[in-house]
């Protein structure tokens, strides 16, 4: 233990040698989670990109998974694979390990904890703040990427504008579902769509799902994702409380893209499009 406590001073003390070599200029950005390596391939030049979170290449988790496999991404999530790549710059989330966060801050290395994703705003703020940590031309990239967004955005709300809501439920193999709060009910209020869980659940968050109460629901859809509707709907056909449900039974369903559920960047613009369109496709002839 004392050998590894050593190694991992004497890589701390090289690492500050080494930044301080580099001057202020130089700036390598490490990615802990898949929603900063979204917003970091957005608006870094690609020589700032010194390695991406270790799902940055699964297309389940990734809206840019293509783009990622240019990059290194870590094997290990620990302190001393992160140094490795020699970062000015470390992208956390207030969901990371508070003491690798600490562990990299005490190398002298910035290390900016994302604490806000819920809302597209939340992801506006999100891009604003690293462009500004990255400097050159990143500023300009945000405010292009955050104009078209809203573009969208705005003309999605327009198609929608006269469409009845349809009530859905999102439901899961995780033994809960998702209410207020989370990244499925923003979905929800961008594509003509009532999450159920978060208006007659009352759930905030993710949580168990009040099982009994839920057969009475009156769902329309349920949202699922994958590639395939057949498979996406599959595991809930034999899995309780699901299997009961007249939707879920009928494969009354809307499929969107794995990645979309939990997407925290401003791809999650893609997901209103792609589930206002599986909810309401008459508007979109």
């Amino acid at each position: 233990m004392k050998t590894v406590s050593r190694l991992f001073s004497l890589l701390c003390l090289l690492m500050m040698l080494s930044s301080a070599r580099a001057g202020e200029a130089e700036v390598r950005v490490v990615s802990q989670t898949v929603g900063s390596d979204e917003l970091l391939l957005a608006l870094a030049e690609p020589a700032q990109i010194a390695c991406l979170s270790h799902i940055a290449r699964e297309a389940g988790f990734s809206a840019v998974a293509r783009e990622a496999a240019a990059y290194p991404v870590l094997s290990v999530g620990d302190a001393e694979t992160i140094l490795q790549h020699r970062p000015t710059l470390v992208l956390a989330a207030d969901y990371s390990r508070l003491e690798l966060i600490e562990q990299v801050r005490r190398t002298g290395v910035k290390v900016i904890v994302f604490t806000r994703y819920h809302t597209l705003d939340d992801a506006f703020a999100n891009l604003r703040l690293l462009a500004a940590e990255l400097g050159g031309e990143a500023p300009a990239r945000a405010e292009t990427i955050i104009a078209d967004c809203t573009r969208r955005v705005a003309r999605l709300r327009e198609k929608l504008r006269d469409v009845k809501a349809v009530r859905v439920i999102a439901p899961s193999t995780y033994g809960v579902v998702a209410g207020a709060d989370t990244t499925f009910d923003d979905l929800c209020a961008h594509a003509g769509a009532i999450n159920l869980a978060k208006t007659l659940g009352g759930l905030r968050g993710h949580q168990p799902p009040p099982n009994e109460k839920m057969l009475t629901w009156p769902i329309d859809r349920v949202v699922v994702e994958g590639d395939d509707d057949t498979i996406a709907l599959a595991p809930f056909l034999k899995l309780p409380p699901y299997q009961y449900m007249p939707a879920v039974r009928e494969r009354r369903m809307a499929r969107i893209e794995s990645y979309m559920l939990s997407s925290v960047s401003h791809h999650r613009v893609k997901g209103y499009e792609m589930l206002a369109r599986a909810l309401h496709p008459e508007v979109f002839k």
